[in-house]
């Protein structure tokens, strides 16, 4: 199958594209011009499979110029400003909304089926706990009020199409939990941690008394695959059940205080390293729990996580 990946070169995008390719997909990668980690795919560029486009977030309606094939599936993952500061910045996160009209409409110009987006846990706000599907969101984040605005206007941008014969497409919203393994930012927690944890160094947290779940990147890029691939990914109701959103996490049984992931961590260095809990503040979201429920992908497509982060992490 043709499929387009936008944001090929960022840490989710990446680990799909590999998979994709992997899976025997001819997949069109696409990346910023001069993009700083156009490296990451270095070992997809020879393969038959792999095709990289140059173009930037507000040219995704072009993409039909570069790509001469129908492409039933699209990732749409392109998204600037993931960065913390970035993640109150009103002006970055709102041209990430239209841009993502750009993505859908060059879509539709592909002969897409199944357009899938890369949501977040951000749209949900501050949980005291679990977070399902049809909970009504309250973000906090400008990063969060973006990807639900983009989400609610896509939807109903697919719908009218439908409805007009335009075409026939499937939106698909993911809401992504968080996500580690090989490839994540070396400044992320679970890095951040191993790197000073393996040197006997000090580190300082936030409380961490928060509750968190954590998924291994193979198992969100299955997970991905699974509702591209599955028979139908939205329901046609209005029921919110019936909706095409989708949380992407671990199982229940992997939420616990973070404080805990962290003190993992640290026994798989060695029980090296020391921990200064309370010292740091909380994230741009504040200091969120994370509750996730994925009974519903789970029984829509089969999937369930089947790495453990002590197995995770460790390697």
């Amino acid at each position: 199958m043709n499929i387009v990946v936008t944001g090929a070169t960022s840490f989710l995008g990446a680990a799909l594209c590999k998979e994709l390719v992997s899976r025997g997909h001819q997949v069109y990668a696409v990346v910023r011009p001069g993009s700083n980690n156009r490296q990451v795919l270095e070992k997809l560029e020879n393969d038959s499979h792999f095709h990289m486009i140059f173009r930037n977030l507000e040219e995704l309606d072009q993409l039909n110029r570069e790509i001469s094939v129908e492409c039933p599936v699209y990732f749409h993952f392109g998204w600037d400003g993931s960065g913390s500061e970035n993640r109150k910045n009103p002006k970055v996160q709102g041209k990430n909304a239209l841009d993502g009209m750009k993505a859908l409409e060059g879509a539709r110009k592909l002969g897409c089926k199944r357009f899938l987006f890369s949501g977040s846990q951000a749209e949900y706000g501050i949980c005291a706990d679990t977070m399902g599907e049809t909970r009504e969101c309250h973000p906090v984040s400008e990063y969060g009020k973006a990807k639900i605005a983009f989400g609610r206007n896509a939807t109903e941008k697919v719908r009218q199409w439908n409805q007009a014969g335009v075409c026939r497409m499937e939106y698909v919203h993911t809401r992504i939990f968080s996500v580690y393994g090989p490839g994540d930012h070396p400044w992320s927690l679970v890095n951040t941690c191993v790197d000073h944890f393996l040197q006997g160094e000090e580190m300082e947290f936030g409380a961490c008394t928060q509750l968190w779940n954590f998924l291994y990147i193979e198992d969100l890029v299955k997970g991905l695959c699974a509702l591209a691939f599955c028979e139908r990914a939205v329901g046609a109701g209005p029921d919110p059940e019936e909706s095409g959103i989708y949380n992407l996490a671990g199982e229940a049984d992997a939420t616990k205080p973070l404080r805990e992931y962290v003190e993992e961590i640290r026994e798989i260095c060695g029980g090296k390293g020391v921990c200064h809990y309370g010292k740091l503040p909380p994230n741009a979201e504040g200091q969120a729990n994370l509750i996730p429920d994925i009974r519903k992908v789970k029984e829509k497509t089969g999937w369930r996580p089947e790495v453990g982060f002590k197995d995770g992490s460790g390697g």
